[in-house]
Order: C-alpha cells, then structure tokens, then sequence
C-alpha cells in the first residue's frame, strides 16, 4: 500500500503527483522529468525520483529529506541530489549527520546550492533554473527548462551537404531555443512573476494560492503568502497552459475554493484551473516509474 494518497494529474504528456495542504505537508513532482518540488513527508512513491529541488526549509516541505536520502541508500539506489538555498544546506548536513548517527549508517546525499539565476542539468538538453520568491529568507523557486537548437532563418532551404559544409567551416547555423515546461512557485507572498519570460511562458505553472476569504488578506500578508485577490491579475498577464493550484489551509474546502476562483477569476483563466487536492485526482496509485538510468534492486 502506497504511504500516501497523492493526487495524480495528467496534463499532456506530463504527470504531476503531489500533496499541499498549508501547514501540514507539500509534495509535488514531475517523474518524467526526474524532479520533486519539496518533500513534504517523503512520500514512499517517489523515492526514486533522482531530483529534489527544495524551495526553503519550512518543516512541510522539508521534513522528509532524511528519509527520502536514507531510503534510497537501502533500495540500492543512487545517492539523491538535492537543490536548495544555500543558507539551509548546513542545517540539512547536521540533520543528516544526526540521522546517520541515530541510524548507524552514513546518508549520502548531492547537496547544491540554488541561488536565483543558477541553472543545473536534469537532464541533456533539459534544466533546473532557480528564481527568487518571497517566503522565508532565501526562498527560492523552479522552473523545468528544455534546450533545443534551431536552424537560422537565413539558412532555411539549404541541403543537407550546404548545412555540412558550413558546419565545416565553423559557421553557428543554429540558434539556442527554450522551451519552458513546468515552473513551482513553492510557498511566496505576491511577486510579478509574468516580468520572468520562462515562468509566464511555462506550459504548466504550479502556484499557492493560501488564503481566499476577503478577512483573510492580512494573514497573508503575514504569512507571506498569495491571497486570491493578488492572484487573478497575476494570472491574467501569464500564457500558461495549465495553473495547478497548491497550498490551500483547512478552513477553505475545495468546493468553495472553486466557487471564488470562478467568481474572481476571467472565465478564460479559470478554465486553465486545476486544485491539486481536487478529489476527482486523489486516487491510489502506483509508485512513480523509475527514471531511465537510476539503479535498481534493494537489499535488506
């Protein structure tokens, strides 16, 4: 039986499964993509993902780090890699250190540091880019990047031995593409996030939205969180394909959460909606599937 019940939401050719309830725990990750936004509790069904791409150190979206390091470890797996802020990357290696001690066994672990601007390989041709939020010192978010080359407008219509022999003489014939595929805004209070070209332009965009009701602004000005009123023109300057709403609290149910992003938001915006912990996508499944090239076969 699986640890968790995660939402399972297909957009494309993409799966997106997670958990994020305010307070309590936030998981979300792309197995086609080999990366985890957070950790929450350290669901057993994506341990074998190879990326964990930390936004800050709360303990919701941080607790399991240990765990999901150290589980690996016994599956037989490689040592996981974690991107987070840097001002946590101490405190990650003395929890890992106290674990390891408690444990009897040293828990391997990639740690690297993200700072806003930096960008690490997931994948050939496909990358981390890390971008300031407002949340907790250092705070920082992710969007999922995939490089491709194109051949330069001057050069269309070229046969294959012409684009050879420019090659040749050492002639750039293609110019650089991105194509940005998922951005996480993990837990910040309002920022203008369409002012970064790769996040208005993410096919999917995964965003908290905490606090809805009218009384509730203050408390998420507090919290440095987004209250509803900030997110609808947030919303309405980004190309998004897909919005997968995260970080709702206990007080707000799903139902009425629909009701006022329908009533707050263009009908051409809302229709791109989706709530993470919407019911209809909280079935048991099973695990992720492995990533192509990570190592298999645990022993006891």
């Amino acid at each position: 039986m699986p640890s968790h019940n995660l939402a399972h939401i297909t957009l494309d050719d993409l799966e997106i499964l997670g958990y994020s309830v305010a307070g309590e725990e936030t998981v979300v990750a792309v197995p086609q993509l080999d990366v985890c936004f957070d950790i929450g509790k350290a669901p057993d069904q994506l341990i074998s993902i190879n990326h964990v791409l930390l936004t800050h150190g709360h303990m919701d979206h941080a607790a399991g780090i240990a765990y999901y390091l150290s589980h690996r470890k016994f599956c037989g797996q490689s040592p996981g890699t974690v991107l987070a802020p840097p001002n946590t990357l101490g405190p990650i290696r003395q929890i890992l250190e106290a674990w390891g001690r408690l444990d009897g066994n040293r828990i391997p672990v990639e740690l690297v540091p993200a700072r806003p601007g930096d960008e690490y390989p997931i994948k050939p041709n496909l990358m981390a880019r890390v971008f300031p939020t407002k949340h907790s010192r250092g705070s920082v978010g992710f969007s999922i990047i995939e490089k491709r080359k194109k051949l330069r407008t001057e050069y269309h219509g070229l046969s294959g031995p012409q684009i050879v022999e420019l090659k040749k003489q050492g002639i750039e014939i293609d110019r650089p593409l991105e194509m940005p595929l998922v951005s996480y805004l993990g837990d910040t209070q309002y920022v203008d996030f369409s002012q970064l070209e790769y996040i208005a332009n993410s096919r999917i965009l995964i965003a908290e939205c905490t606090f809805y009701e009218d009384e509730h602004a203050g408390r998420a000005e507090a919290g440095r969180h987004i209250h509803i009123d900030e997110l609808g023109p947030l919303l309405e300057r980004m190309n998004n394909e897909h919005i997968v709403i995260t970080h709702l609290t206990l007080r707000t149910g799903i139902a009425e959460a629909k009701r006022m992003l329908r009533r707050k938001l263009p009908a051409s915006v809302y229709k791109k909606i989706i709530l993470l912990m919407d019911f209809r996508y909280r079935q048991h499944r099973p695990a992720a599937r492995k990533p192509a090239g990570s190592e298999g076969g645990g022993t006891d």
